[in-house]
């Protein structure tokens, strides 16, 4: 595998009697290192989707499309069920929301946002965060929902 013996011809291509003089071959072997680039790779693409925000929220479902995905990192508020809003996965008081978006957006070069709430969440508190988001810089307002739902068109769902 590694290392290995050349023999040198030194002589014409004479053969000499008794033990030759040999040097050590000084080539790199480069293929374990391709196989564990490999396997790194291989690990790092199945884990990259795993590491999205991580707040557990019951989302309701509706018959939605998903919509088109972007360059940027999406940014995505969360409402959860005792009524805790988070940034991403950092908790934040309700009175320091809409600076703190303010300080995001003009760091962002897209106006959109993904607000997941849980479905217990009053509608009233949800209006109340989209509102604070749209006074934050966000006008592009998507909601996050799970498929599945009702169509509502008498088809079933």
């Amino acid at each position: 595998m590694g290392g290995g013996v050349i023999q040198k011809a030194g002589d014409g291509g004479r053969r000499r009697r008794g033990r030759g003089r040999s040097r050590p071959m000084a080539e790199i072997n480069v293929t374990p290192f391709v196989d564990v680039m490999l396997v790194l790779l291989i690990i790092f693409m199945v884990a990259a989707p795993l590491m999205t925000v991580g707040v557990p929220v019951e989302l309701p479902k509706t018959a939605a499309a998903a919509l088109p995905g972007e360059q940027e990192e999406p940014l995505t508020v969360t409402v959860t069920a005792e009524g805790v809003v988070m940034i991403q996965t950092t908790e934040v008081v309700r009175d320091e929301l809409v600076p703190k978006l303010q300080a995001i957006a003009a760091e962002r070069d897209s106006a959109r946002v993904y607000l997941r709430a849980d479905g217990a969440v009053p509608y009233a508190d949800v209006v109340q965060v989209m509102g604070a988001l749209n006074r934050g810089g966000f006008s592009d307002i998507g909601l996050v929902t799970d498929t599945g739902g009702p169509t509502l068109d008498g088809q079933g769902g």
